[in-house]
């Protein structure tokens, strides 16, 4: 049953290079396809595409220009102290008292914006509570 078969040697045009746009088809001859098919559409199958497309495009176009954006520059300026090799503990252990008193009032500030932001949400709260949420 030799030369019987999809690729046997006579039947092997269709093994041959494939174009792009096979040899009936053009750019021009696509956009008059297109032209015909939507002459035969209805005004509100159009309308529907259109506002589709728009819509999504919208949206794409939206996440785009959100992703860019510049953040302003901003000065970071670290400091640091200087201390000499030969200070006395006396003089460590003053600094170290004075820095602690600074970290307790700064945890304390801290400490009371959390408790008031958190009675800002309990009373939120509540209010949603009285209306059934």
């Amino acid at each position: 049953m030799a030369g019987t078969g999809v690729a046997s040697p006579r039947s092997r045009a269709y093994l041959g290079r494939m174009a792009i746009f096979p040899r009936p088809v053009s750019p021009f001859r696509a956009i008059r396809d297109l032209r015909a098919y939507l002459a035969q559409r209805q005004r509100h199958e159009l309308v529907f595409a259109f506002l589709s497309v728009a819509i999504t495009a919208l949206i794409i176009t939206g996440f785009y220009i959100d992703s860019q954006f510049e953040r302003p520059w901003k000065r970071d300026i670290q400091y640091f102290e200087n201390w000499p090799a030969n200070r006395s503990d006396e003089e460590i252990r003053a600094r170290l008292a004075a820095d602690l008193i600074k970290d307790k009032e700064r945890k304390a500030e801290i400490e009371k914006l959390r408790q008031e932001r958190m009675k800002s949400f309990q009373r939120l709260d509540k209010k949603m509570d009285d209306l059934g949420f």
